[in-house]
């Protein structure tokens, strides 16, 4: 939605030839925009806590998991693979396709959020 926000000011321009009343629609615009864009993080927060909540092994710890992944990938690519590299003629490090490194940025920022969520979830459920 936010993608849109400068054409569709750009309509209401055209729209309202008053420009406050023009600039009052683009402030109205944002306003919802950005109540869609918290309700929206609101949601994958709650799931992020449901999950971190889980009483399944596998429903609470898929993240952690794929994160360890990602982190032995790298591992492995920049550090142990020239070592090895250095002292034989063995190539081990693993090929990242450049989709890899946008996945590894948003499960690092989901891994985060969850390891709060984990948190609050333990508080929230100690409350009870």
């Amino acid at each position: 939605m936010l993608a849109y926000i400068p054409f569709i000011g750009k309509v209401l321009d055209k729209i309202f030839p008053d420009k406050t009343k023009a600039a009052e629609a683009k402030a109205k615009l944002m306003e919802l925009a950005q109540k869609g864009e918290l309700a929206e993080l609101e949601s994958a927060a709650k799931i992020i806590v449901a999950e971190a909540s889980s009483e399944h092994f596998l429903v609470a710890a898929w993240r952690p998991i794929t994160m360890l992944v990602f982190v032995f990938i790298v591992f492995n690519n920049y550090i142990l693979a020239p070592y090895i590299n250095l002292f034989f003629t063995v190539d081990v490090a693993l090929e990242t396709p450049p989709d890899l490194w946008a996945l590894i940025k948003i499960g690092l920022g989901g891994y985060v959020i969850g390891r709060s969520g984990e948190k609050i979830a333990k508080v929230v459920k100690n409350n009870d």
